[in-house]
């Protein structure tokens, strides 16, 4: 057979195997035509947003025959998204919504056993879950019990759908959608932020476009991706400079969010790589970035107080310290139930992690979350330090966030637990791997010694 005849017969088969496979293109339109359809059609809140996140999971459900976690992975970049859907009268965010969507494909198609350290991990989240039950039960309300499951979904749930993508090969696959969501997001977020500087404003960027987000929101998810690019771990296999890259792109648009709790939960993943050097490679030289992000953060905050504007953010927060201490002392041991300002307008979500714990959950709550965060934390780094630094990183990140602003809020909760479960996924792949490799090379020693086993 000559190579003409043969480059023919291979494009033959191309076109057979393209065509075979057009019915899936052709209902992965259709459908996403049709939810579109539909949805804008009827008086449906946010119908643009909801209709673009069914049709992506649609999509993904199709996919789900050749690529059984293909839910899971188009989740990635729907879990940065705070708008709402509109599905059933519920306040669901969209990232709430891919969230939940990957847990359900990372329960049925995800990998089996768990880990050692993802079973500590869910278990510590249980008591934590457990300590909160007892508010839910001596505050009666609906949006206790639903806060109750969502904050079990953003933990628990997000842990398993990361390791699911680990341990299923895809560790490397979904960090680089969450990194090149965060890559759209900060271009975005310098472009707003360029335009905004050339009209003379120079105050903290707001986005706009393609949907409003707060600074502070824009800034701490960010900072993730920051974490990412900079720890590097060898199995997420990103050229350094291409890293280098992104990280300054990310940390310019951290910058001009002037979010500080960002800025200081950077110092802090920027600390432990560097306090783990021997598997980060990090110089000590590092530490020197943290230095004028630790100015900056001071600066700030004494211009606001000097300005003695008690309206600025240093004051409310005060203010806000002060009102929520008197709201605790009226039920300290069980508090007043999740989400509690649902119920109350006058009232409002504590802006500090411990604080809104402990005025929902009371002191037997805040017990439990320090059980879990300490746990959780020596859990992590006892494992592999080329899998469990950035995993700790990423969560002490979003701890030290949390002291200074809201803490349990969709998005910033999900995509760290996620990370730190793509992290321990991929560790678990790699043992079972080893694991593989010694048995074939034990047999294979075996039967070159002329012995077989029984």
């Amino acid at each position: 057979m000559t190579s003409t005849s043969l480059r023919a017969l291979i494009w033959r088969s191309r076109i057979a195997e393209w065509w075979a496979n057009a019915w899936r293109w052709v209902l992965m339109a259709a459908a996403a035509a049709a939810v579109v359809y539909i949805l804008l059609e009827q008086n449906v809140q946010n119908a643009p947003m909801t209709a673009i996140s069914l049709s992506a999971l649609i999509i993904a459900a199709v996919i789900t025959r050749s690529q059984p976690l293909a839910i899971a992975l188009v989740a990635m970049p729907g879990l940065f998204i705070v708008q709402r859907v509109g599905l059933g009268g519920g306040d669901l965010s969209v990232s709430d919504v891919a969230l939940a969507a990957a847990f359900g494909c990372a329960l049925l198609l995800g990998e089996r056993p768990y880990s050692l350290p993802l079973r500590r991990m869910l278990w510590l989240n249980l008591l934590f879950q457990f300590t909160t039950l007892f508010t839910v039960i001596v505050n009666p309300f609906p949006a206790n019990t639903v806060e109750w499951f969502h904050a079990w979904l953003l933990v628990s749930g997000a842990l398993v759908v990361g390791w699911a993508l680990g341990a299923g090969g895809q560790a490397r696959l979904a960090l680089n959608l969450i990194v090149a969501t965060g890559g759209v997001l900060a271009v975005v977020t310098l472009v707003h932020g360029i335009l905004q500087y050339a009209r003379g404003d120079f105050a903290a960027v707001y986005l706009t476009w393609p949907f409003e987000m707060h600074k502070n929101f824009v800034g701490t998810v960010l900072a993730f991706v920051a974490v990412i690019v900079y720890i590097n771990p060898d199995w997420f296999g990103w050229p350094k400079r291409s890293a280098a890259v992104v990280f300054w792109l990310v940390i310019a648009a951290v910058l001009m969010t002037q979010s500080r709790q960002a800025l200081i939960g950077l110092v802090i993943a920027v600390l432990v790589a560097v306090f783990r050097r021997r598997a980060t490679g990090r110089s000590r030289f590092m530490l020197l970035l943290t230095i004028p992000a630790a100015i900056l953060v001071v600066t700030m905050v004494a211009d606001q107080i000097a300005s003695q504007n008690q309206y600025n953010s240093v004051f409310q927060r005060l203010n806000w310290f002060r009102e929520v201490y008197h709201l605790w002392r009226e039920s300290p041991v069980f508090g007043h139930g999740l989400r509690y300002w649902y119920n109350d307008t006058t009232l409002f979500q504590p802006p500090q992690a411990e604080l809104e714990v402990l005025v929902t959950a009371g002191v037997v709550g805040l017990i439990g979350f320090f059980v879990m965060w300490l746990g959780m934390v020596v859990v992590l780094w006892r494992v592999d330090p080329r899998f469990g630094t950035l995993a700790v990183a990423v969560l002490l990140s979003r701890l030290t966030q949390g002291q200074f602003d809201l803490f349990w809020t969709a998005v910033q909760v999900s995509i760290p637990f996620v990370i730190a479960g793509v992290c321990l996924g991929a560790l678990a792949r790699e043992e079972r791997g080893d694991a593989a490799s010694f048995r074939i090379d034990t047999r294979a020693s075996t039967e070159r010694l002329g012995l077989r086993s029984t």
